[in-house]
């Protein structure tokens, strides 16, 4: 069995998506003939946290636990708040204070190319000495944090071992990165690593195609595999469905992803339809923007429950029980190639799908093959309402499902063995 070091900050008990990316390739790794080993943090600042998915991997595996140094713990510290340390970069404060532009500026350009980049060389140090004594065949790093990937390349100066570079978000295309007070001489440095990383790694692994795109320039060996779902609940398990005429969020909502035309629709759909009013609800599961809490006061959506973060079989169930599934897209330059993983546990809930984002991106092409909902711009409130008002009907008559297609590929054991099969072409003699 072929033996793969894989780098990654988030590991259980994290939560929320970046863990799950990894976690489900490491459950079905074994499968294909490849035993997994671990490298992840001892002591992390993880922002939420999930212990139920330690519950998904599998038995006797291997998990290297190094120490690091968050300075977001000092930085904390310095601006007398316990709340840096578990904010997310895509919940920057657009209105920052003049001690918060002080510490974004501080984070932006001396922590490069993020927090996390003291655990580099501790970690390559480590690894190259360990990996004598106890050989892989190839290894594995996960990004972001982009540092982990700048520790897969360490290593390969170090060892000459086979080494995949995986990208579940881009890099400097983030969706948070232009809103980084950045300077010129970082902005080039977050380029220059980038180029180094995807030009010497033996393969670039990214989540889907315009990432590729935008990737190819400098690589000729990038790779699209989807993230997906799994099997998580029992196969006894019946759906409860919400009575109300749910539409359902789950995930962050920053300010970037607020639909301002879906609120507008709901609010005249409201007005128009008594029956509407009464009857829907708005259901957000995780983290939401202030601005998003403010679009909903200016637009009068009442009829809204907000459940913040929630462990994450508990938020699969909420799927398979809402009527409606929503999904919005960052509203950035790159939107285009923004698909989120939960797209994918979507298609398993088998229940319409409302995006909002662009309608010629990689979200677009995966649900109009499955025929899994409708995306639609994110300026048509004519449309949205529309969609919203035929939906509506179909629930008050009791016929509101839908009839997906095509979603199979996207299950978390075939993606494995596209994983596989890519770790095997890397492997010497190949």
């Amino acid at each position: 069995m072929k033996k793969a070091l894989i780098l990654t900050y988030y590991w259980p008990p994290s939560g929320g998506s970046g863990v799950q990316r990894w976690v489900k390739f490491a459950k079905y790794f074994r499968d294909f003939g490849i035993e997994p080993v671990i490298y992840t943090v001892e002591n992390p600042s993880y922002a939420i946290e999930d212990p139920l998915i330690e519950e998904e991997l599998p038995e006797g595996i291997t998990v290297i636990r190094r120490p690091i140094k968050e300075p977001n713990n000092l930085i904390s510290r310095f601006k007398g708040s316990k709340g840096i340390k578990k904010t997310s970069a895509g919940f920057l404060n657009p209105n920052p204070t003049r001690k918060e532009r002080f510490m974004q500026y501080i984070r932006a350009n001396y922590f490069i190319p993020d927090a996390r980049k003291f655990w580099i060389k501790p970690s390559v140090n480590y690894l190259s000495s360990y990996l004598k004594e106890n050989p892989v065949d190839l290894i594995i790093s996960t990004g972001p944090p982009h540092s982990v990937n700048l520790i897969g390349l360490g290593l390969k100066k170090n060892t000459g071992l086979p080494w995949i570079a995986d990208f579940r978000d881009p890099w400097t295309e983030i969706d948070y990165f232009h809103h980084l007070p950045h300077s010129k001489k970082t902005i080039k440095k977050h380029h220059q690593m980038e180029q180094e990383v995807l030009g010497t790694a033996d393969a670039v692994v990214v989540v889907g195609e315009q990432m590729k795109k935008s990737f190819d320039r400098y690589s000729d060996n990038v790779h699209v595999i989807y993230n997906g779902f799994d099997d998580e609940l029992k196969e006894d398990f019946v759906p409860k469905m919400d009575e109300a005429f749910s539409i359902v969020h789950i995930g962050l909502m920053n300010s970037d992803r607020n639909p301002y035309s879906l609120w507008k629709a709901i609010a005249e759909l409201s007005t128009e339809n008594e029956e509407f009013a009464k009857l829907y609800k708005l259901k957000l599961i995780g983290k939401v923007a202030t601005d998003v809490d403010k679009a909903l006061d200016e637009n009068g959506i009442k009829n809204v429950e907000r459940l913040g973060y929630i462990p994450h079989k508990e938020a699969i169930k909420h799927q398979h029980e809402s009527q409606i599934l929503l999904l919005a897209v960052n509203k950035i330059p790159g939107a285009k190639g923004v698909l989120t993983g939960k797209i994918f546990e979507y298609l398993k809930a088998q229940r319409p799908i409302l995006a909002i984002g662009p309608e010629d991106g990689d979200l677009a092409a995966v649900i109009n093959e499955t025929k899994a909902g409708i995306i639609i711009d994110f300026d048509d409130v004519t449309q949205i309402k529309a969609q919203l008002a035929a939906w509506f009907e179909a629930y008050q008559k009791g016929e509101l499902k839908v009839q997906s297609e095509n979603i199979e590929q996207f299950h978390r054991k075939n993606l494995t063995g596209e994983m596989a099969t890519l770790v095997e072409s890397i492997l010497p003699g190949k």
